[in-house]
């Protein structure tokens, strides 16, 4: 595949858009801002794969947790996908920085590291620092640690470290 450069997605509260790492602005149903970080719901459009995404952008962890809602014929044995990021947070924007170390979680089962080998690839091409990966890879296994106490329930998790969750999905409105 080749070694890339970290990808940067922009997070822009005041348009109320996502703009992915090639630049791509997309409307976003809801933006919601915590003391503990920032929700964001939203469709997908053009993807085959999954039709909306609900994601929580977590500074104080390093991470980003979606929850995908696939599309008949492209689900994945999977509850949430962790990407594990850098995260710079403005008063009207937010940027994280994929460090290329991601988790597929599955509730009560596993979780399952992915990409380390781009990590490495990236790290040895100087895209990203020896200090920046080794930061990737202690978060990745904090992360990994604190799921399997919890018996991979992330929710659960975080809503015992003061960081409760909401999704759309999972947790519909009441009445």
């Amino acid at each position: 595949m080749g070694a890339h450069p970290p990808k940067r997605e922009r997070f822009d509260l005041a348009g109320n858009v996502n703009v992915d790492p090639k630049g791509i602005s997309r409307a976003v149903d809801e933006y919601r801002v915590t003391e503990y970080g920032l929700y964001l719901a939203r469709p997908t459009p053009g993807r085959a794969q999954f039709h909306y995404v609900e994601s929580w952008v977590l500074p104080a962890l390093g991470l980003r947790v979606t929850d995908f809602w696939f599309n008949p014929g492209h689900e994945r044995d999977q509850d949430f996908y962790v990407d594990v990021v850098s995260v710079e947070v403005h008063d009207d924007e937010w940027v994280t920085t994929d460090l290329y170390l991601d988790l597929s979680v599955r509730t009560g089962r596993s979780v399952t590291v992915l990409d380390t080998d781009e990590l490495l690839e990236a790290t040895t091409s100087g895209l990203i620092s020896v200090g920046t990966a080794r930061d990737a890879l202690e978060r990745t296994y904090r992360t990994v640690d604190a799921l399997a106490a919890h018996d991979y329930d992330l929710p659960r998790w975080l809503a015992s470290i003061g960081m409760p969750t909401r999704w759309r999905r999972r947790h519909p409105p009441i009445g």
